[in-house]
């Protein structure tokens, strides 16, 4: 499947060259470099896979997700940076929430749905299901804490009881405590993986590769030596990085267009982003490596709960940007209600294409839901309450 994706390479020196030649297509610029991060974020995946091969099992599969996490690093980089008038934080705020949602429903969905397809029902270890939806919620409910404060009060800043402007630092100060707290959470988890605990899951994830059904294919297959991995992992960074600045320069004409901030962010950013992860997972999953399948579905969503999305809360702190962790109560919902029903399918260690099909479909639904939603600006949302005034706008 990962082999398909190669054909879009075309489209990378040709949303290269209209960025610098025809500046004013900017629907063309966003569309094709677009286009032009899928191959680049799979050959970022394919190499990442090689080199992991070359590591201990789960430092591998670990080093796996986090370079694969680069490609979302380095958008959500270049969004903060480019922020005029808190525009885009809107966009990087959906985005972190699309990330998690578009892995947990429409990645595990399509992994349960690929590996059902072919045998009844698929075993997955506890060890694994069982660490990724626990701190998965935590990563949830300390990603709504900041709303839910934002909102709770909101009333009553313009009561009187203090001033609107005193409720948005105070909110902010809490992201930013909690994007500490937060990373500190990261580094316990790998803490976990690598050391205190890596022999339950090396013990996993070798009896997956032993179950393996194409293990006799991958064996003839021509692998990358080590010098080969980091000349392809330094050229795909370099294209992906490239299609992302460009990418993100338009995103406000796109907007403009009639594109909504939270679809664009929750939707659209998210798979250009995951694409190759999800190549990869569910390829594991249709050769019944499922615990494989399921580390690349849960290991990127813990790894953007807890590390992408503080790090840019602290960085926004450090270029005195207002980003923060005050999320639109719907979209924060979502996130929730979305861990608990995987939290619920992942409980009793057993998968079928029926479960499968369910997540991809309420992803549909979110999706289409999304597309309606109104635009921050547009003064429906608990992001922006009015400043100073009496009343709400």
């Amino acid at each position: 499947m990962s082999m398909i994706v190669n054909v879009l390479w075309p489209f990378v020196p040709a949303a290269i060259t209209i960025h610098f030649a025809r500046p004013d297509l900017h629907v063309w610029i966003f569309a094709l470099n677009y286009i032009a991060m899928v191959p680049t974020a799979n050959l970022l995946g394919f190499a990442g896979g090689e080199l992991a091969k070359k590591l201990p099992k789960v430092l591998g599969v670990l080093m796996e997700t986090t370079l694969s996490s680069v490609v979302e690093i380095v958008l959500f980089m270049i969004l903060i940076h480019n922020d005029n008038n808190n525009n885009l934080i809107p966009v990087i705020q959906a985005a972190i929430l699309g990330s998690i949602l578009a892995n947990l429903l429409l990645c595990l969905g399509l992994c349960f749905f690929a590996g059902g397809l072919r045998r009844n029902e698929q075993v997955f270890h506890e060890a694994v299901s069982e660490v990724g939806s626990g701190l998965l919620l935590v990563a949830g409910f300390g990603l709504l804490i900041p709303s839910a404060f934002y909102s709770a009060l909101s009333g009553s800043a313009t009561t009187g009881t203090f001033t609107p402007e005193e409720l948005i630092s105070n909110t902010r100060k809490i992201s930013r405590a909690t994007s500490i707290i937060l990373l500190v959470a990261f580094l316990m988890f790998m803490w976990f993986n690598l050391r205190s605990h890596h022999s339950i899951f090396d013990e996993v994830l070798e009896q997956d590769e032993a179950e393996d059904e194409d293990r006799s294919k991958e064996l003839k297959r021509a692998k990358l030596t080590f010098t080969e991995c980091i000349i392809a992992i330094a050229i795909a960074l370099t294209c992906v990085c490239m299609s992302a600045v460009f990418l993100v320069q338009e995103i406000s004409y796109i907007v403009e267009r009639g594109v909504p901030d939270n679809f664009m962010g929750l939707i659209l950013v998210p798979l250009v982003e995951k694409a190759a992860e999800h190549l990869t997972a569910i390829d594991e999953a249709w050769d019944n490596q499922i615990n494989f399948a399921l580390f690349h579905c849960l290991g990127p969503s813990i790894q953007t709960a807890l590390l992408n999305a503080p790090l840019v809360v602290i960085v926004g702190w450090g270029l005195g940007k207002d980003m923060d962790l005050n999320f639109e109560i719907f979209m924060i919902v979502l996130l929730v209600l979305s861990i608990l029903v995987v939290g619920n399918f992942l409980r009793d260690g057993k998968s079928n294409y029926m479960e499968g099909g369910l997540c991809v479909l309420v992803y549909v639904i979110i999706a289409v839901t999304t597309w309606y939603y109104p635009n921050p600006h547009e003064g429906t949302t608990n992001v922006q309450i009015p400043m100073g005034e009496g009343h709400g706008h």
